[in-house]
């Protein structure tokens, strides 16, 4: 018959190695989650954050661009209009057509935020 003292060791070292195996699958889980985890990230935060810092920086180079190009056309128009109107009047012309312009934008933009 088998001494007990070798079957206590025999069991010991399968329960051991049960445990090990747990401790290992639990690893590979945590592991599994974490990569997962990671990747849900990156794909639903991250890139998007970078596509909208693009989107932003874009958006702000052409505002900065078309600002500079409307200064250079008033001045041309401020240019031109003070040959046939005077000074006075060319500064009112461009002006009133400036301020006017920024009355429509605001009125628009309002009733398309209240969309």
């Amino acid at each position: 018959m088998s001494d007990p003292k070798s079957t206590e060791g025999t069991r010991a070292g399968a329960v051991s190695a049960i445990i090990d195996a747990v401790a290992d699958l639990l690893q590979s889980a945590v592991d599994w989650l974490r990569q997962e985890a990671g990747d849900i990230v990156r794909e639903r935060v991250v890139l998007p954050l970078q596509r909208l810092g693009l989107t932003l920086a874009s958006a702000s180079a052409a505002g900065c661009l078309a600002a500079v190009g409307l200064a250079f056309i008033a001045v041309a128009a401020f240019i031109l209009l003070a040959q046939w109107l005077t000074y006075p009047g060319a500064l009112l012309a461009v002006g009133g057509v400036l301020v006017l312009a920024s009355v429509i934008f605001t009125i628009v933009k309002t009733r398309w935020i209240q969309r």
